[in-house]
């Protein structure tokens, strides 16, 4: 079924951005004047490396003037591609001067992403943010206020949301395909860094361009070890996520939005290796239970990684199919059927039903069953392109904030249940942030910031 998109000479963004112009006059404040439908976003991009210099890359046919990274390594390439591009080392000091930037891109290590996202939205800027989109579950609340609050256009970088295979398999399981789901396994190929480690690294030399305090951001103060950068901070508590934060964004994004999960009633870590007071552990395998919600009944969601996977009852129908277990892989079983998706990104999926004997290939995004079932999300225009297009006034991307963030919220509180430890039950009262059981939880619900680095 071919879609159709329908975009309006100008959005209501736009409309009232006009109006607001044409009523204040001669007025001076540098947000009003924003990038139309037809003109180019003036944008700045906050971390040059890695994702940050792709989702610069995405960008290059709109006007990047700023550039920001802590340290000068990571963004050699793209000061060569942007030379134009005025540099920054501490994005404080970007947001500050740039005074008429209409969006900027976030794809710092993960403990700078909510400050440097906040302090950019609150000055009306439209904020494209890696995922995970923030650090602590009190940061994915608050990102999700501000969006609404400002009413700024915003997308999280968890690029498998524009697939038309994952929303293929949205839709199928929502329509019933293969019954009621109860029980959902998603595990990982992360952590590919270091884990495991209880102490900090060695005190070393700060390289040569690297601007170590504004690197540790908000972080508590720690020294330089050879080793955080550029990659391996993700397995510490300080900066990154673990496992989780780096792929559960991708490989829980479609049964969170196929099931509607909302928040869980508990969580446990039920088995842990490795777990210490600095890093994320080796490996984990983590238990959510998810009550019924409108039309859908409780599930068990497990997660595992390090190489730990499902039973082999539970995968032998997968092992059957492709020889192997793979490294990563998302499977939902229903009372009818099965999905299961061995992409990260969801971007390809097989279903069985009960009846049959093997999985089937359902063709990446024409599953089987397409004339029964309706195509009712529409079919992506590109991850960045969304984005750029709620930025300048169309409908918002389908990895908006408002989703984005409660998923994030989600996948945190497995981080919070590896910090409370193997074994602790921690029932959960979503709405508020707060374990009712386990009042050792609420100091990895919030941290603590530096000062100066509060939005």
């Amino acid at each position: 079924m071919k879609e159709t998109y329908k975009y309006g000479m100008m959005g209501r963004r736009d409309f009232l951005k006009t109006a607001a112009l044409a009523t204040l006059g001669t007025m001076s404040a540098p947000y009003i004047m924003r990038a139309g439908a037809t003109s180019k976003l003036k944008v700045g991009i906050i971390g040059c490396g890695g994702k940050g210099e792709s989702d610069a890359e995405a960008l290059m046919g709109e006007d990047i003037v700023a550039l920001c990274d802590a340290d000068d390594r990571r963004a050699a390439t793209i000061r060569k591609k942007c030379p134009n591009a005025r540099y920054y080392k501490d994005y404080r000091v970007m947001l500050e001067k740039e005074k008429y930037l209409d969006a900027v891109t976030v794809s710092t290590p993960d403990h700078n992403h909510a400050p440097a996202a906040m302090m950019a939205m609150q000055r009306g800027l439209h904020a494209f943010v890696q995922k995970p989109l923030v650090h602590s579950v009190y940061e994915a609340r608050e990102m999700r206020k501000a969006a609404a609050q400002y009413k700024v256009a915003t997308q999280m970088g968890n690029q498998g949301s524009a697939e038309p295979g994952l929303r293929r398999a949205v839709e199928c399981i929502q329509a019933g395909m293969i019954g009621d789901v109860k029980e959902v396994h998603v595990w990982s190929n992360r952590p590919i860094w270091p884990q495991g480690i209880s102490e900090p690294l060695p005190k070393a030399p700060i390289p040569a361009g690297v601007d170590w305090d504004i690197w540790l951001g908000p972080a508590p103060v720690r020294e330089y070890g050879e080793g955080y950068l550029p990659f391996n901070w993700r397995g510490w508590l300080d900066f990154g996520t673990g496992a989780l934060g780096d792929m559960a964004c991708h490989t829980c994004n479609m049964p969170f939005r196929a099931l509607e999960l909302g928040y869980p009633t508990s969580v446990i870590a039920e088995k842990l290796d490795g777990a210490n007071k600095q890093t994320y552990p080796n490996k984990s395998r983590l238990k959510f239970e998810f009550p019924a919600r409108k039309k859908y009944v409780p599930v068990t969601f497990y997660w595992y990684d390090g190489g730990w996977k499902p039973n082999e009852d539970i995968t032998k129908d997968i092992k059957e199919m492709m020889d192997e277990i793979p490294g990563s892989g998302c499977l939902m079983i229903g009372t009818k059927g099965q999905v299961f998706s061995p992409d990260d990104y969801g971007a390809k999926f097989y279903v069985k039903m009960n009846e049959d004997k093997e999985f089937k290939a359902s063709n990446n995004h024409e599953a089987a069953s397409e004339n029964v079932i309706p195509v009712t999300i529409p079919r992506s225009i590109g991850h960045a392109k969304e984005w750029i297009e709620a930025c300048k006034g169309g409908k918002p991307g389908y990895s908006n904030f408002d989703i984005a963030a409660y998923l994030t919220e989600i996948i945190l509180l497995g981080c919070i249940a590896i910090r409370v430890g193997e074994g602790k039950l921690m029932e959960w009262d979503g709405p508020n942030m707060k374990s009712p059981n386990c009042p050792e939880a609420a100091q990895f619900v919030k941290r603590e910031y530096r000062k100066g680095w509060n939005w």
